[in-house]
């Protein structure tokens, strides 16, 4: 029995033997593969205080006195520093109206030309004194001057008798320079008082030439030796200030300026405040133009005016006509003088029609004269009215 016992333990312990090993080469079988071993690398050491780096094997090694330090003596490069731009010199006016003549005359000769034509012809009836009055109305002289210069030229004429081609010249002449008012006194006045600037209010309908003509104002005092202080008082239209600004700085103009839609008279009354305080001769004031209604255009002007003589006296306000608008421009210049005191017109644009006698026209309409005119769109484009020369111009050598 014992021996029965024994074999049977003999035989379990070896059957659990070889399950063991079975079991132990299946969980084997089943692990993953090592991860692949990854070579140790020392860092290198550290360099000690007194020690050498140790130089890149492709780089000779270099001691202290062979590397390249700046010197500390040598002076540093700055920055370039932009120039401001150079101030532009405008040309004197003595004598532009002459230097502009030919282009006056290129397009206003057609009046002159066909009076002279006329007037040539060697018998003057009825029908060629309607032909002349028909030239100078197309011209925009108006009904009255009209009038006038042909009864004043059918008399000469008559006296007269013979008429050479200069003979003829010489009378229509005469005759146009009296019609423009010789007497008139054409000055632009821009002296001031003893301890305040001249003060001059430059006003326009909109797209006249109004903040232009201010900005060639400005050129014009500053070629005579005059300093010049802008008041951007035209808020109404966009990039006006803007506009005015740049035709300043063009001179060394100061321009003061407010913000767009402000109000007009506290921008114009900080501008002589400011030319008062500057010391500037003169300070000109471009206002809005606008004609919607003229009842705001007239508390608008009348505030800016009555605030400007809290300074001291309103010198000079130009009217700003668009010489091409003809009768229109007449119009216009009724509304403003109704608004304002008008001291002196401002024709522009003068280069671009044959209708050269709105000259004539509007110093008959408001009683003032035509104290500058434009002649073209450069910079030195304005010139100083001068009846002598205009006609010149009108009729040739």
């Amino acid at each position: 029995m014992e021996i029965v016992i024994l074999a049977v333990v003999i035989a379990l312990v070896a059957v659990g033997l070889v399950g063991g090993l079975v079991v132990g080469s299946r969980k084997k079988k089943q692990l993953p593969p090592p991860p692949p071993s990854t070579p140790t690398i020392t860092p290198p050491a550290e360099p000690q205080v007194g020690e050498e780096a140790e130089a890149p094997r492709d780089e000779a090694r270099r001691t202290i006195d062979e590397v390249g330090l700046p010197d500390a003596t040598a002076p540093v490069e700055e920055a370039p520093v932009a120039e401001a731009p150079a101030l532009e010199v405008p040309e004197p006016t003595a004598g532009r109206l002459v230097r502009l003549r030919a282009r006056l005359a290129r397009s206003q000769n057609s009046l002159g030309k066909g009076l002279l034509t006329l007037l040539s012809r060697d018998n003057l009836d009825e029908d060629t004194w309607e032909e002349i009055e028909d030239t100078l109305l197309t011209a925009d002289v108006g009904v009255a001057p009209t009038q006038e210069l042909v009864e004043r030229l059918r008399e000469r004429v008559r006296v007269l008798g013979t008429r050479t081609p200069d003979d003829l010249r010489t009378l229509l002449r005469e005759e146009l320079i009296t019609l423009l008012g010789p007497d008139f006194d054409r000055e632009v006045k821009t002296e001031g008082g003893a301890e305040t600037p001249g003060v001059v209010m430059v006003v326009g309908v909109n797209g006249t030439g109004k903040t232009t003509t201010t900005g060639k104002l400005a050129r014009v005092l500053v070629a005579d030796g005059r300093s010049v202080v802008l008041g951007a008082a035209d808020t109404f239209r966009a990039a006006a200030a803007d506009q005015l600004q740049t035709w300043g700085e063009r001179v060394g103009a100061r321009t003061v300026r407010g913000p767009e839609g402000g109000d007009p008279a506290s921008i114009a009354y900080d501008a002589v405040k400011e030319g008062i305080a500057e010391g500037a001769d003169v300070v000109l004031i471009d206002t809005a133009g606008r004609l919607h209604t003229k009842t705001g255009l007239m508390d608008e002007l009348g505030k800016v005016k009555r605030v400007v003589e809290k300074h001291g006296p309103l010198d000079e306000v130009l009217l700003v006509l668009d010489a091409t608008t003809g009768q229109n421009g007449l119009v216009q210049a009724r509304v403003f003088a109704e608004v304002v005191d008008i001291t002196g017109i401002v024709l522009t644009k003068l280069d671009g029609t044959a209708k050269g006698g709105i000259v004539i026209a509007v110093q008959r309409e408001l009683g003032v004269p035509v104290k500058l005119i434009g002649l073209g769109e450069g910079a030195d484009d304005l010139a100083p009215f001068e009846p002598g020369a205009f006609v010149d111009a009108l009729i040739g050598d």
